[in-house]
């Protein structure tokens, strides 16, 4: 499984903007998709994960009400909608496959084994 991210550029603080990721190789399997944010001074840190059917999704206490996560396996993309963006969400943005199945949606990235390249998000005026 390979995953490409695509999307990220330069906005101002309260804009909008539409991550997407681009899933090959899956062989018709799917698997629960997350995003994940870092910048150069914080680690890693979970933003959304959405199932592998996208009947369930978890948020990020700092991204909840502002950012949407979605997926359409038909296109086997997953997209993550950023709205009212604040500086503070200046990162590199990746997305991440979980291959292990478990119970939960986890939003730890110890369970993602599957990374892309990143994407670079800047907001400010």
């Amino acid at each position: 499984l390979q995953l490409q991210e695509s999307g990220g550029r330069s906005v101002q603080p309260g804009e909008s903007l539409r991550l997407s990721c681009a899933a090959s190789g899956s062989n018709g399997v799917y698997y629960p998709i997350a995003w994940f944010r870092q910048t150069l001074m914080n680690e890693r840190e979970g933003v959304s994960v959405i199932s592998s059917s996208g009947d369930r999704t978890k948020y990020a206490d700092s991204v909840k009400g502002r950012f949407t996560i979605s997926r359409d396996n038909a296109e086997n993309a997953v997209y993550l909608q950023m709205s009212d963006l604040k500086p503070e969400d200046t990162a590199v943005y990746y997305c991440a496959a979980q291959s292990l199945a478990t119970m939960s949606l986890n939003l730890d990235k110890i369970w993602y084994d599957r990374w892309g390249q990143g994407t670079q998000v800047t907001v400010s005026s």
